[in-house]
């Protein structure tokens, strides 16, 4: 692997939901001056009260410090839709509680072709009706409004213990969900990769 010269690196956060080369991981070690691997281990600018943190992704350890950053001492929901649709709570104390996971817009798309013998195919459209009139609109509906629906009701109850709360959506469909909630909520796509970064000067601040 080679740096180029023209962004020359020194330092670096590798972060991953699979199995992680190591290979790969090596040669960043060797590479950079300073080289974090974010996991279970890593030190937080939070405080993590997260039950099992060995099985907590690192995508929404990093959304959440992301928002935590751009967002200091306030109460936070991050909605991250992707693959998943995960929500997890921080407190204007800097506490991280945890939150839950759901299964994402293409997952669900995906199971009722799947796990059925006749539904087809499909994907999210632009205009998606209340009640579908056939079939396909049946099933976009059903799927794009069902999504809505649960983060506008997470967000309602979580406002009712927290008045202030501040709602972050990340991920792959973040922009097509942010139109369509009735909530106000700040998009930024890119939450992980601040989380991440965030991550990495902490402790490098630390050393």
């Amino acid at each position: 692997m080679k740096i180029s010269n023209r962004y020359p690196l020194q330092k670096g956060i590798f972060s991953t939901v699979i199995k992680p080369d190591q290979a790969l991981i090596f040669n960043l070690e060797n590479m950079l001056e300073r080289f974090i691997f974010l996991d279970e281990d890593i030190r937080l600018p939070l405080e993590s009260r997260y039950q099992t943190p060995e099985t907590l992704g690192r995508d929404r350890i990093s959304v959440v410090v992301g928002a935590n950053y751009l967002q200091p001492k306030t109460d936070l929901l991050v909605i991250d839709a992707g693959t998943a649709i995960t929500y997890d709570l921080v407190e204007a104390s800097g506490i991280y509680l945890g939150g839950n996971i759901s299964p994402g817009m293409t997952t669900r798309f995906r199971a009722l072709n799947m796990f059925t013998e006749r539904l087809p195919l499909l994907r999210e459209t632009e205009d998606v009706p209340l009640l579908g009139t056939d079939t396909d609109s049946a099933i976009i509906a059903g799927v794009v409004n069902g999504i809505v629906y649960e983060m506008d009701g997470y967000i309602e109850a979580l406002q009712k213990k927290y008045s202030n709360l501040f709602v972050f959506l990340t991920g792959g469909h973040a922009f097509y969900f942010e139109k369509r909630l009735k909530n106000t909520i700040f998009a930024v796509p890119n939450l992980a990769l601040i989380g991440l970064n965030r991550i990495l000067e902490y402790n490098v601040e630390k050393q």
